[in-house]
């Protein structure tokens, strides 16, 4: 690997690293992987606001059974 791929890459590191202390900042509950993901779909041209919707609404969604699971223990 190149020092200047080697660069790129803890830049990489270093902004996502940043973007999740934001995140637990906002409390998004995000982890880094899905993160990670996000800024990638981002990036590829989502749109962030039909994004964060998405994800609105599966946290909506997956509440119920995720209640059922803590309930049940």
């Amino acid at each position: 690997m190149s020092s200047k791929e080697a660069d790129r890459i803890n830049a990489a590191q270093q902004t996502l690293d940043t973007l999740y202390e934001i995140s637990q900042l906002l409390n998004t509950q995000l982890d880094k992987e899905t993160l990670a993901t996000c800024v990638g779909m981002i990036e590829s041209g989502v749109n962030p606001e039909a994004l964060a919707a998405v994800v609105q609404e599966l946290r909506r969604e997956a509440a119920p059974a995720q209640n059922a699971q803590s309930d049940a223990r």
